[in-house]
């Protein structure tokens, strides 16, 4: 689980840096940048949880 919380904050944070130098995406990349630093802090907070 928490390998796909990385996944996807990598995928987001491309996201956004391809919407940042193409100047097509608009606000919505930058919402997602935001999404995915928060993902990457609660799981820095939360820890690893092993089962």
């Amino acid at each position: 689980m928490g390998n796909l919380l990385y996944i996807i904050a990598v995928i987001l944070v491309l996201g956004w840096l391809i919407g940042f130098i193409g100047y097509n995406a608009g606000g919505i990349i930058h919402i997602l940048l935001v999404i995915a630093v928060i993902v990457v802090i609660l799981r820095i907070i939360q820890g690893r949880k092993i089962l």
